[in-house]
């Protein structure tokens, strides 16, 4: 699924909306990252003033000819944001050792997460976003959205290549290129957060084996601070009928998505809601309230599919005006299960996220065959 579909420049937006663009949160302290953690391979992260890009490197790889997933891939990799920005648009590309462009299917995908900062339902470190083969170019009207990074912010990036062609690569770089207005501009209007809550939670791989005929999955929380949603959106694997995101307390549905057609075997997108327009922002969700997740499956196989499930809705959130969004706390037991998952560290294959790119693609869901972190 594509952002880009959902995010069209509202121009005839009310000046009068402007003024909930006060709906912004207060970051906490930010946490103090693990001194073992300096020890990861860098990641460089430059800015172009000119073109108002920022670009995300990982080191060099060498991708040999029929390559699975089992290859050398990329470290798990720090980075540091060079500028305060807010970031609008963003996509992810491979270049050789000599700068060619290679193709968008040698990436499986490439997951960011700020490890000083936690999860909206979760005490996880948050998700930045996502970016995989399927997910090309993510984009938001400037305007209205961006997400903040803040120069001397520190992330971790990881990614998985794989290489099915017969042609060999050398020196393969990943790269994640990001649009950005710098600070000091009047625009965007509203600082948003990726979010997401998955079937799956709270850590782990997060697709699941698929019984025959019908199955349900679901997964409730409460968010960290009040505020609204302004994008929605669904991911599911095939079979997937429906996905929905429901307040458990007051047992009201809030959204719900259906798959749209796809081939056999390929994910289906499922159509993102939006709660801006001309008559206002955003949906509002309440930290004394519960959630829920809920992925509903017709497998009309006969037989069990293997990590053939996966159920999560994410996009794009603004805090309430003064709220405090937490910082991580690394000695959480939670946390660290989770950021050893997202490092490859316990065994179960490198983790990605669904916050940002597929849904709400800075948070995303194109990562399907790993976990997906914690987005549209």
């Amino acid at each position: 699924m594509r952002l880009r579909r959902a995010f069209v420049i509202v121009a005839a937006l009310p000046i009068g909306l402007a003024g909930d663009a006060a709906w912004s949160a207060v970051p906490e302290q930010r946490a103090v990252l693990p001194l073992a953690w300096t020890t990861l391979a860098r990641a460089s992260i430059t800015a172009d003033p000119k073109r108002r890009e920022l670009v995300l490197e990982l080191p060099p790889v060498d991708l040999p000819a029929g390559a699975g997933h089992h290859v050398l891939q990329p470290p798990a990799c720090l980075g540091e944001f060079p500028v305060n920005a807010s970031i609008y648009a963003f996509h992810a590309e491979l270049r050789d050792q000599d700068g060619r462009l290679l193709p968008a299917d040698l990436l499986h995908h490439l997951n960011v997460m700020d490890p000083a900062e936690r999860e909206l339902f979760l005490p996880i470190a948050r998700r930045i976003l996502a970016s995989g083969r399927e997910t090309g170019e993510i984009r938001f009207p400037w305007p209205l959205f961006g997400a903040r990074v803040h120069a001397g912010e520190r992330i971790i990036a990881n990614a998985m290549l794989h290489n099915p062609t017969p042609v060999s690569y050398r020196g393969v770089r990943v790269r994640l290129v990001l649009s950005y207005v710098p600070d000091g501009r009047p625009w965007p209007f509203f600082a948003v957060f990726p979010w997401q809550l998955d079937v799956a939670f709270p850590v782990g791989v997060k697709s699941f084996d698929l019984p025959p005929g019908h199955s349900e999955r679901s997964y409730e929380g409460s968010p960290a601070v009040d505020g609204k949603i302004v994008v929605i959106g669904g991911h599911m694997h095939e079979y997937g009928r429906t996905i929905e995101f429901w307040d458990a307390t007051l047992g009201k549905l809030l959204w719900h998505g259906e798959p749209a057609p796809a081939p056999r075997g390929e994910p289906s997108p499922v159509p993102l809601g939006r709660f801006y327009g001309l008559s206002g922002i955003g949906l509002p969700i309440m930290a004394s309230h519960r959630y829920r997740v809920r992925v509903i499956y017709e497998n009309p196989t006969g037989h069990t599919i293997a990590a053939g499930g996966m159920g999560v809705v994410g996009g794009l959130f603004i805090p309430r005006r003064g709220a405090v969004w937490p910082s991580a706390e690394p000695s959480n037991s939670l946390y660290q299960q989770d950021v050893r998952h997202f490092m490859g560290l316990t065994g179960g294959g490198m983790s990605g996220m669904e916050g940002m790119h597929g849904m709400g693609g800075m948070g995303g869901l194109d990562s399907h065959a790993h976990d997906h972190g914690s987005t549209p």
